[in-house]
């Protein structure tokens, strides 16, 4: 499980467009105009290739581009302007990093593999595929026919001698990884050994805050206008409308292709889109906290872990096969695997003590399966009755995902609260009590209550409350592990305390320990 500071330096690294010495120049596809395989300008498809090389001239990673969809005629007019919809406004050189990375430190099972970043310019996650072309708009959705063009210019390149070989993407990208996977299997080599990876791709079928579904109604527009139908996957569309095999949930329990998934659970982008989407959100209140969790309110927090669970659900296929892999952290992020300080880097994400990079390389390569979910363990301990009403050791409990040399990862710390709203301003006073580190010293609030602590032990303390109206009082018992510290709570005195202490102790057990 990954330390606090992980996931804020790994966004402030993927805002940054790597571009410059050692860049990968872009390859225009002229060929593909011929059969109609076309941006949605109509220029011709681009990808960014750079050989392969020693150990992995025959090895191939197929890396497509993300960037949303369009969901009409407006919405396409306006990308065609961009390069999300035509090869013209393309940046001619592209720098590769994370799983694209050339460089064995960082990337140390792909750096040597030919890696190829499909630029991405129809809006369809590439599932496109319209005949007719409107005179009065002049659009082009050909976005399925583009990557068939690409793939086939590729097997022409020698992907038709590949020894093992990934199709892979980011956001739209990593979501048409899944769609086209089991196709990218079919064309390669019978014998080569072919997976997928989807890198913030999974999008699930969620609830938004009215308790509708706009992310389907969004669908269906995609699936309407480019003609997608024809291009999803036929084991999906054959059970269900079209617009719902753009969900992988739905898609992948007959997928035969081993998939590997790379997700937040608090998916930053669909918080605002899923869960969130301006169009429901009719009075503005999600504005500021889809944007900055720090901002929500207890009640937004909870509806956000809600989408966790939500998340959780949608992924029981992945979980059901062995042969799929699952890297899902407790980021507010979209697109993990695109830097060197993501993938792989010292203050990259990590769940389970493992980071992205070894992850993914450990499962492509059968040395050791990897399906791990950020601190599991919280929801059952939870659940098995240690928080709650009369009759349970604690009346409340918080899991602070904290490191004492970085910044706290507010999003986890607010989410996996039980029985008790806590802001993150009255969050933020116990954090910065609990650097400076005065245990006896100093007190610390949380929520209305102050505390004092009485003892202080090896990896945790007790405190009680001040100004309690209890007549029994409450308390507190504060554990620390390597990267979480632990809130219980409680009603009464010196029984309820044993019981408390008991409790804690009993899910702390299940993190690895480290000393105040």
């Amino acid at each position: 499980m990954g330390r606090l500071n992980q996931c804020w330096s790994s966004l402030l690294v993927l805002a940054v467009v790597v571009i410059g010495t050692g860049a990968v120049p872009i390859t225009y596809l002229q060929s593909a105009v011929a059969k109609g395989a076309v941006c949605l300008d109509g220029s011709a498809p681009a990808y960014h290739f750079d050989k392969g090389f020693g150990s992995g001239v025959n090895n191939w990673i197929v890396h497509m581009e993300g960037g949303g969809w369009c969901t009409d005629v407006a919405s396409c007019n306006e990308r065609k302007g961009t390069m999300k919809g035509s090869s013209k406004f393309m940046n001619k050189d592209f720098g590769f990093s994370g799983i694209l990375g050339g460089k064995q430190s960082t990337n140390p099972d792909f750096y040597n593999w030919n890696r190829i970043k499909v630029r991405y310019c129809d809006g369809s996650s590439f599932t496109g595929n319209v005949e007719a072309v409107n005179p009065a708009n002049k659009l082009f959705f050909r976005g399925a026919r583009v990557w068939r063009a690409v793939i086939d210019d590729l097997m022409a390149r020698g992907m038709k001698n590949a020894q093992n070989a990934i199709l892979s993407g980011c956001s739209a990208g990593a979501l048409a990884a899944i769609l086209h996977c089991d196709t990218f299997r079919a064309i390669l080599p019978r014998t080569a050994s072919v997976k997928c990876v989807s890198d913030a791709g999974y999008f699930i079928h969620g609830k938004d805050i009215t308790g509708g579904s706009y992310i389907e109604s969004y669908y269906s527009k995609v699936v309407a206008l480019h003609g997608s139908a024809k291009s999803l996957p036929v084991s999906c569309t054959s059970k269900m409308k079209p617009e719902l095999c753009f969900f992988p949930q739905y898609v992948v329990p007959s997928m035969r292709t081993p998939l590997f998934v790379i997700n937040a659970a608090y998916d930053s982008w669909q918080i605002k889109n899923v869960l969130a989407p301006t169009a429901v959100d009719k009075g503005k209140q999600w504005k500021n906290c889809k944007l900055d969790l720090k901002k929500c309110s207890a009640a937004q927090l909870k509806t956000v872990q809600g989408f966790r669970d939500q998340m959780m659900r949608a992924l029981s296929p992945v979980h059901s096969t062995p042969s799929r892999g699952l890297f899902l952290d407790s980021c507010h992020a979209h697109c993990q695997g695109g830097s060197a300080a993501s993938w792989s880097g010292d203050k990259g994400p990590q769940v389970a003590n493992t980071r992205i990079a070894k992850a993914v390389g450990n499962w492509f390569y059968g040395r050791s399966a990897f399906q791990k979910i950020d601190c599991p363990a919280w929801g059952k301990w939870v659940t098995s009755g240690n928080v709650g009403s009369s009759g349970n050791p604690l009346k409340a409990a918080i899991l602070i995902n904290y490191d004492p040399t970085g910044p706290s990862r507010l999003l986890s710390t607010i989410a996996e609260q039980e029985g008790i709203d806590i802001y993150p301003v009255d969050l933020k006073q116990f954090i910065d009590f609990m650097r400076r580190g005065n245990l006896p010293t100093e007190t610390f609030v949380l929520g209305s209550n102050q505390y004092i602590i009485t003892s202080i032990h090896e990896n945790w303390f007790a405190a009680r409350c001040l100004n309690t109206s209890q007549p029994t009082g409450e308390g507190a018992i504060v554990m620390q592990t390597a990267v979480y510290v632990l809130v219980a709570l409680y009603d009464g005195s010196i029984g309820s305390a044993s019981q408390a202490v008991a409790a804690a102790d009993q899910f702390a057990s299940q993190l690895s320990r480290k000393n105040f």
